[in-house]
C-alpha cells in the first residue's frame, strides 16, 4: 500500500466517523424543542457544508497521481482542520 493510499484510508475512516456523529446529532435535533431544533438544524447545515468540502478534497486526493498528492495534501489538511473545529463546536452544543 502506498503512502497516499494509507493516508486516504485514514482520512476516509475519520470522515465516516464524523458522518455517523452527524447522524446522531440530527436525531438529537429532531427530538429537541422547537427553538432549539432551529439552532441545531442550523448547526447541522454548517457541519454538512464542512463535511462536503472535506469529502471533495478527499475525492481530489484519491484521484491525484502519486506525484501530485503531496501538492493537494495541504488543502486536504486545511479542510480537515475546519471540519474538526466544526465538529468540536457541534459536540459542545449537542451534548
Amino acid at each position: 500500500m502506498s503512502k497516499r493510499d494509507a493516508y486516504v484510508q485514514k482520512l476516509q475512516a475519520q470522515l465516516d466517523e464524523w458522518n455517523a456523529q452527524i447522524d446522531r446529532f440530527k436525531a438529537a435535533a429532531d427530538k429537541a424543542e422547537a427553538d432549539a431544533r432551529i439552532e441545531y438544524h442550523n448547526q447541522l447545515d454548517r457541519l454538512k457544508k464542512e463535511q462536503a468540502e472535506a469529502q471533495e478534497k478527499l475525492d481530489q486526493l484519491q484521484k491525484a497521481g502519486e506525484t501530485a498528492w503531496d501538492d493537494l495534501k495541504a488543502g486536504v489538511e486545511s479542510a480537515w482542520k475546519d471540519m474538526e473545529d466544526a465538529m468540536k463546536k457541534a459536540t459542545s452544543r449537542f451534548e
